[in-house]
């Protein structure tokens, strides 16, 4: 069995990575350990990196069309890993998810009518929809007493006006990272498809799934859900190649489908670049071992904050995430407002995180970590974070 070096360290600087090259103008200096945005440090895997290196072996990068076998690997991956049968018909590329998120805005809703996001979540659903010029309409989660979160089906009857076209669904969810149960997403669909509300379902996580919690497609919940959804995926976050835009989309209602992707196909926009393909096929076809090691040694990270905070940090509470990289800190035991916060792990432990306020309401006091990242790295994020908190 291949063995894979996830504690290899990879120096990206001078590579025009984003965690590093914009330290300077987001947190006001270059020297942080960056733990913020959702890429992996560990090298993306040699079987794409191959595959790609042998389409580059052919120096000609004319027009291109896709490849026979792309969609077929896509629709098995999917069949494989989510028991969801996916027709041909229902996929198209997307140049970029958040970018997907603004075309079907433009798309399907219009200028005085609104846009529905459930607060902690991803912020571009708020920072694209606002800079469409849709108002934005929130539906907080509720906090469960295990720390976790779930919907606010009763604050969303109320909230939910005739305005209200759009729903924007992190699915797993970041960053708390749940895997949402069949049943909130069967109530969500039906809650929908009676109000006529699209639901964008970003399913970007959907490979990441941690300790044997199992992805449901929202679309593949209910006929309902089928009707009044868009899905968005890419195998960008499980494989890291966020570099080449690799995502798609699954429209199985024909109205929806005929509307979109006719949108897509006037703009030229369903046309995936050279590489994209060629990533996606390769990462989809050979990445399984690799996908259950990176797994594995994900959890093994998230079980080193976790313990690492319970015997030196207990007032910082991580939350178990169920999917993805991304481990949510409940840092409001110590007591600090949001400046103060912020300043104790950029100005006092030199560490650039996600602050938990850009994720919006029930953010406050949060931050998020990516454990996406050699142990050793970790460990002196975390060593860094103990010396700051002791020095309060």
């Amino acid at each position: 069995m291949q063995t894979y070096d996830f504690d290899k360290i990879v120096d990206r600087r001078g590579t025009d990575a984003l965690k590093y090259e914009v330290l300077q103008a987001r947190y006001g200096s270059a020297d942080l350990l960056p733990l913020w945005v959702a890429d992996l440090d560990f090298e993306t895997p040699a079987f794409i990196t191959d595959a790609l290196r042998r389409r580059l072996d052919h120096s000609l990068f004319g027009y291109t069309v896709e490849p026979a076998d792309y969609w077929p690997t896509v629709i098995k991956w999917i069949a494989d890993h989510h028991d969801w049968d996916v027709r041909r018909e229902w996929l198209s590329f997307i140049p970029g998810i958040v970018k997907g998120i603004g075309m079907v805005i433009n798309c399907f809703v219009e200028k005085d009518e609104k846009v529905i996001i459930q607060p902690p979540v991803y912020h571009p659903f708020r920072l694209t929809s606002e800079g469409n010029g849709r108002q934005v309409v929130c539906n907080p989660l509720r906090r469960t007493p295990d720390g976790y979160y779930e919907m606010d089906f009763d604050n969303l009857e109320a909230v939910a006006d005739e305005k209200c076209r759009l729903l924007i669904l992190s699915n797993p969810h970041n960053p708390a990272g749940i895997v949402w149960p069949r049943a909130t997403l069967e109530r969500l669909a039906d809650f929908c498809h009676r109000r006529g509300i699209l639901v964008i379902s970003d399913e970007i996580h959907c490979d990441m799934t941690l300790w044997g919690h199992r992805h449901v497609p929202f679309a593949s919940v209910s006929a309902e859900a089928a009707a009044c959804s868009i899905t968005f995926a890419a195998p960008s976050k499980t494989f890291n190649i966020a570099g080449i835009v690799s995502s798609y989309a699954v429209v199985p209602d024909d109205a929806l489908r005929r509307r979109f992707f006719g949108w897509l196909k006037a703009n030229e926009l369903d046309e995936p670049t050279l590489f994209a393909p060629i990533a996606t096929t390769a990462a989809f076809r050979h990445g399984e071992p690799w996908r259950c090691a990176m797994l594995s040694y994900v959890e093994e990270n998230i079980d080193f904050v976790v313990d690492y905070c319970s015997r030196h940090l207990p007032a910082i509470r991580p939350l178990r995430p169920q999917a993805s990289f991304l481990v949510w800190l409940d840092c409001r035991a110590l007591g600090l407002g949001h400046e103060a916060l912020v300043d104790l792990f950029v100005g006092k432990a030199r560490l650039a995180l996600n602050d938990g306020e850009m994720f919006g309401p029930g953010g406050e006091g949060h931050m998020r970590l990516n454990v996406g990242t050699p142990r050793s790295v970790l460990r002196e994020a975390l060593d860094r974070l103990r010396q700051a908190v002791a020095e309060l």
